[in-house]
């Protein structure tokens, strides 16, 4: 699978529209359903010598649950799920250097509808994210889960998820994630990844889909290429390697740029030359790919050694 690189929504993008939900303003005794005043609910006892619905007992002295009770099994399993819920809602430390501060005016800019104190620490979850995503995606993702439990309705918030999700190898994570920002908000920007997330489920029909979408003639030519690089891989998942071929040809592999997406456009060209079995017009292309990108975005530079090998052989 060809990566699509991982852009820091929450950084630097600011062009989803917020959603917020208002908060549920009634006291506890009202969500909890608190009987209407005049009830028949309110005031009743027991009689006396009767037991409580949840405090049945079988006859042979064992208690069993009620209509309203719940056996031992399911309170236990229910208390494991509040302990998860509650580690992923408190996320792991914040380092106190992060303040949310570092987060893009136009972003933080999102979370002014939610309370202060929310908003802050919402804030500092997003930036730890984007400061560790490179190097610790696992962790990245579990700040931006935090941030999702304490507003998932925000759209910017829902991006963060799938992206760092995506950086971590969660794919079908993170594209519920992204769907669901997609609805929020409309933009089409996270197609590549999508796409690629389908691919990395085993869906590569999917991608192609998403890759055929008239969003993606707007596209700017670094994002264009990405979603060229994952219709290619998705071809080649379908064995398809002329197709493949062909989508790679119509991409812009002789631009003069030296953007870091001609690199991956010519190695993916070279790549899939290999496997069809044209190792002298690979080589080639290796060659090209090396001129243009350096060394830390593909191997290029080491490829031809060994092709030249595999050349010299046949």
């Amino acid at each position: 699978m060809v990566p699509v690189p991982f852009f820091h929504p929450f950084l630097n993008r600011a062009e989803e529209q917020v959603i917020v939900v208002p908060h549920d303003r009634r006291g506890p005794q009202e969500r909890q359903g608190r009987p209407q005043r005049g009830s028949d609910q309110r005031g009743q006892r027991p009689q006396r010598g009767e037991r409580g619905k949840g405090d049945q007992r079988r006859g042979d002295g064992a208690r069993r649950p009620g209509p309203g009770g719940r056996p031992p099994q399911q309170r236990n399993r229910d208390a494991a799920e509040r302990t998860k819920d509650q580690a992923v809602y408190d996320g792991p430390p914040l380092p106190p250097e992060i303040t949310g501060s570092e987060l893009d005016r136009a972003v933080s800019g999102q979370l002014k509808g939610l309370p202060e104190k929310l908003a802050a620490r919402v804030a500092r979850h997003l930036a730890a994210a984007g400061a560790l995503v490179d190097d610790d995606p696992e962790t990245a993702y579990q700040h931006t889960m935090a941030a999702r439990a304490r507003a998932p309705r925000l759209a910017i918030v829902r991006e963060a998820t799938g992206e760092a999700a995506y950086a971590a190898g969660h794919y079908a994570e993170a594209l519920a994630e992204l769907r669901a920002a997609k609805r929020m908000n409309g933009a089409t920007a996270y197609l590549p990844i999508m796409a690629d997330c389908h691919r990395a489920l085993g869906q590569p029909q999917q991608a192609l889909k998403l890759a055929q979408s008239p969003a993606v003639a707007n596209f700017r030519p670094e994002a264009k290429a990405e979603m060229t690089l994952v219709e290619a891989g998705a071809r080649r998942d379908l064995g398809q390697l002329d197709a493949a071929l062909r989508t790679l040809e119509l991409a812009p592999l002789t631009s003069k740029s030296r953007e870091p997406w001609v690199a991956r456009l010519r190695y993916a060209y070279a790549d899939t030359l290999v496997e069809a079995g044209r190792e002298r017009d690979a080589l080639a292309w290796f060659h090209r790919t090396h001129a243009v990108g350096p060394d830390e975005i593909t191997d290029a530079a080491q490829r031809p050694d060994d092709l030249e090998r595999r050349i010299e052989e046949m």
